[in-house]
């Protein structure tokens, strides 16, 4: 199960636009393509490279960012507001079969517009991490759901 960067950390928001203005303006990141998850979302990359994904976030977030994500925490300031910390990594089947045989559940997800299968799990403090791998790794592998499946 080869990780091979840390690839985004989530961060939800009561002003989605504003928080990615910020991060424009003060850190010098871009605003940049995200994919169509039928819930809201911005992008934010340094160079060409997505490293910080923005979400709404408090306790009124919609139905279908629930059903693809979960939500720990309504949190809109602090630490809480980080939702989950995403790793790009290879061998698909050999970490399902890892964390199976360790006992760790997990949620399969698709971004197909993405050419992304993710699996969603928990650290023991609770912590999501979201584990990304390409698209083609997962001939055979169903998932649990397809962002594109969401209603919107």
């Amino acid at each position: 199960m080869p990780l091979h960067r840390l690839e985004h950390f989530l961060i939800q928001t009561a002003d989605l636009d504003g928080t990615a203005r910020w991060y424009v303006e003060v850190l010098g990141m871009r605003i940049g393509p995200s994919p169509d998850f039928k819930f809201p979302v911005r992008w934010l990359y340094i160079g060409e490279t997505d490293v910080l994904h923005l979400t709404a976030g408090g306790k009124d977030v919609s139905a279908n960012r629930k059903a693809y994500l979960g939500q720990q925490s309504e949190a809109l300031k602090g630490s809480g507001v980080v939702d989950h910390i995403a790793f790009r990594c290879t061998g698909l089947k050999e970490t399902m079969e890892r964390l199976a045989a360790k006992g760790v559940p997990f949620r399969k997800r698709m971004v197909d517009d993405q050419g992304l299968f993710q699996l969603f799990l928990f650290d023991p403090n609770e912590v999501k991490i979201e584990l990304n791998f390409a698209n083609a790794e997962a001939k055979g592998i169903a998932p649990e759901l397809m962002a594109s499946a969401l209603p919107g």
